[in-house]
């Protein structure tokens, strides 16, 4: 299985980096709350709540 993050950068509001860096960070503590298996999908979303990408767990 595969762990696919998505993130537009273009999308994101403020500096890209440091909101690259917030939804790493994000969803390397939220993970834990989620079962990590084959279709398991998630909106990643920037620090003004804008859907600025995915996350999936693919074969």
């Amino acid at each position: 299985m595969r762990f696919v993050m998505d993130i537009d950068l273009d999308l994101v509001a403020g500096d890209a980096t440091e909101e690259l860096g917030r939804a790493l960070r994000y969803w390397a503590g939220n993970l834990k709350h989620y079962e990590l298996a084959e279709g398991t999908t998630e909106a990643v979303m920037d620090s003004a709540y804008t859907a600025v990408g995915t996350w999936e767990i693919t074969r």
